[in-house]
């Protein structure tokens, strides 16, 4: 599909929701009974079905169904987004509950400007508040000194990680895709998000990527959606230990000259250590088991999904960035 067919004012048929799915049967459903009927979905599961997630193309008419093979969430939203016909889709986290409204307004929001690549919604807690994380900035040596220092809370412009007021406008180098509407087309020609990332930093990735390629992305203040409704059958230990592998890898990959890449990855991890040492001394020990996985992934940028090793091998796979 070229660009010229992308309609200046998308309605509901022009977009799809691409879900990735790890044991997530009941966050579709949920999904699934909110939204219209005539709003295109492929969930990829990447469970191979051990919930009977595929028996829900019998329920609902606008549902396509596709297998992830286990391959991670970057590889999984790749391939739905490929077989995809429709000019933009959203790609959108199971536990998230976007309003159909939410979904058209970053859909338009894209369409209305012919530099914008993507627009992502603001993810909030249950709580009401915004999450930290739904955007941020290039790593560098500076701003992985604010964040290992803990002075991110001063100066929350300065970090890796986006955690802005409720209302409040920023402009960032990645944002979240928790909930991202896309151009499908460029977003493809980019080569989607970065498999070398099974999971996490993938976002950060395309973010690097995007604006290389001279687009623009766009954090939406105004679009939030409410995030954390319950998680993946995935153990948070596992996720933890992937976002510290994930986060080192990325340093190899895309922070030049190489030895700027291992001073920010020393740097982080001497940041999750002293978290590690506090976290210990005050006995808050789900937090330090969470530290501790997260240190063990910056260190040895291997990561495990049901005993197998998926983060270092991955990137093994993938090869160097071009």
């Amino acid at each position: 599909m070229t660009k010229a067919a992308e309609p200046s004012d998308p309605a509901v048929i022009d977009l799809e929701v691409v879900l990735v799915s790890y044991r997530s049967r009941h966050h579709v459903e949920e999904l699934l009974a909110e939204w219209p009927s005539d709003l295109a979905v492929v969930v990829v599961d990447n469970s191979a079905n051990t919930d009977g997630l595929a028996g829900l193309v019998h329920e609902y008419a606008n549902l396509r169904y596709v297998s992830g093979g286990g391959q991670g969430f970057a590889r999984a939203a790749n391939f739905g987004a490929s077989t995809s016909v429709k000019p933009y889709v959203v790609l959108v986290n199971p536990d998230c509950r976007p309003s159909v409204e939410q979904l058209l307004d970053l859909v338009r929001g894209v369409a209305a400007d012919d530099r914008t690549i993507c627009h992502a919604a603001t993810p909030i807690t249950l709580a009401g508040e915004i999450e930290i994380g739904v955007g941020g900035w290039e790593p560098s040596i500076a701003r992985t000194l604010v964040h290992t220092s803990g002075l991110h809370f001063l100066l929350p412009r300065s970090g890796l990680f986006a955690h802005p007021r409720l209302g409040e406008h920023i402009e960032v180098d990645w944002v979240t895709g928790t909930c991202m509407a896309v151009r499908r087309t460029p977003f493809l020609a980019l080569g989607g998000f970065d498999e070398a990332f099974f999971v996490y930093c993938e976002d950060m990735a395309f973010g690097h990527r995007a604006r290389a390629g001279g687009w623009i992305l766009r954090l939406r203040e105004d679009v939030l959606v409410p995030h954390g409704a319950g998680s993946s059958g995935a153990p948070s230990s596992e996720m933890r230990r992937l976002q510290g592998a994930s986060f080192a890898t990325y340093t190899a990959r895309y922070c030049r000259p190489a030895g700027r890449g291992v001073i920010i990855r020393a740097l982080y991890g001497l940041g999750a250590a002293w978290r590690l040492v506090v976290l210990a001394v005050t006995r808050k020990q789900a937090r330090a088991a969470a530290t501790r996985a997260i240190l063990t992934g910056v260190i040895t940028r291997r990561a495990y999904v049901g005993g197998v090793e998926v983060a270092r091998q991955r990137a093994v796979e993938v090869g160097p960035t071009d």
